[in-house]
């Protein structure tokens, strides 16, 4: 079995520069990209930005302005050419299941199969077996939970032995109870069947738990795409920064490569003098200077100079504290999350540092526009 990171001759499907317009609006703008068998690439990013509409021309249920899809090195679309729907070996997850209310459990997953009753009976039992459902074959969808109905819906789109399986936020509907393990459970299957997955979200902890790559989309472009650890880490704008987590911004103006800020000089090489730029980091790099505090240990180097700042307010936000401080300054508002519960009063006064190596300077958007 070939999978994901094996030598293929081409990728499972590969969509090149496809664009799509309403309104004179361009909602797809030159989207490119490609997954390999057992690859798992979700499509991340905020509501509207294009991500439901590259899943719709992918499946042949839109047609693209322009661009071209390839499954397996096959041109299956451009503008002058177009393979049916129902002839692109493609499988569809949707949020809702789609499950078919008038027919069984064994009727929905035999729906659009192929062969005799008997090789169609037989693909049934064995795709209820891998989704461990077989003791439902003969009940309806209205006679199942959530977690059940997402299960058959999963053997419904796998039976047909799909080479690509698209899904467009195909766990929101479940509760948190259920969404981990059945996420998991679908991830495995699908790995097992070698089947090359785009999974569209908006939740970028499901995007990081599941996929292989992620490709961060805004306003109809990929703006980044890379393993999960890369993109996460190495951010290309404060934008991509803050979909991850909360995002903490100082305004700094560059002067001799530097940006001065409360916690110290931050390096902005390449910057022009006078450059308007963002110094961005996130809670969880924000660290509190419990020694200075004399309530804990010293901090390292590589946490910058100490800023001085007075609580706002502090949460408990279950394994861990949410707590909001004001800077001396009077201007920046500063987000630290501390592990367990700590829940210092507001007003009171402590030492802030911030490490540098966890900091990302960007031009300032504000000031480019």
């Amino acid at each position: 079995m070939i999978g994901y990171g094996d030598a293929v001759t081409a990728p499972r499907l590969e969509i090149r520069n496809l664009v799509r317009s309403f309104g004179g609006r361009r909602v797809v703008d030159g989207v490119s990209l490609s997954i390999q068998p057992g690859q798992v690439t979700c499509l991340l990013g905020p509501s509207g930005c294009g991500k439901s509409t590259t899943l719709r021309m992918i499946a042949g249920v839109e047609m693209q302005d322009s661009g071209e899809i390839y499954v397996d090195g096959k041109l299956i679309c451009d503008t002058r050419f177009r393979v049916p729907p129902e002839r692109r070996e493609i499988g569809l997850m949707f949020q809702d299941f789609a499950l078919f209310p008038h027919l069984s459990v064994e009727g929905n997953i035999a729906y659009g199969l192929s062969g005799s009753r008997e090789e169609k009976r037989a693909r049934v039992v064995e795709m209820l077996e891998r989704v461990r459902m077989s003791r439902f074959i003969d009940m309806y969808p209205h006679q199942l939970s959530g977690g059940e109905q997402q299960r058959i819906a999963l053997a419904r789109a796998l039976a047909p032995r799909p080479r690509i399986m698209l899904m467009d936020e195909p766990f929101s509907g479940l509760d948190n109870r259920l969404r981990d393990g059945i996420r998991d459970e679908t991830l495995a299957i699908l790995k097992e069947e070698d089947t090359g997955v785009l999974l569209v979200t908006h939740e970028p902890e499901e995007a990081m738990r599941m996929a292989d790559e992620i490709a961060l989309m805004r306003d109809g472009h990929i703006v980044q795409q890379g393993a999960p650890y890369n993109v996460y880490t190495r951010p290309v704008d404060r934008a991509s920064v803050a979909f991850f987590s909360d995002a903490n911004r100082l305004r700094s103006v560059v002067e001799g490569a530097l940006a001065i800020t409360p916690f110290g000089h931050f390096l902005a090489p390449g910057v022009a003098d006078g450059t308007q730029v963002d110094i961005v980091f996130r809670p969880q790099h924000v660290k509190i200077d419990f020694d200075r505090a004399g309530i804990g240990p010293s901090p390292t180097a590589t946490e910058g100079t100490a800023a001085r700042a007075h609580v706002v307010r502090a949460r408990f936000m279950g394994n861990e504290s949410l707590v909001e401080f004001r800077l001396d300054d009077g201007v920046a508002q500063i987000k630290s999350t501390v592990p367990g519960v700590f829940l210092p009063q507001p007003d009171t006064v402590m030492w802030l540092r911030v490490r540098r190596d966890k900091c990302y300077v960007f031009p300032s958007a504000e000031a480019a526009e």
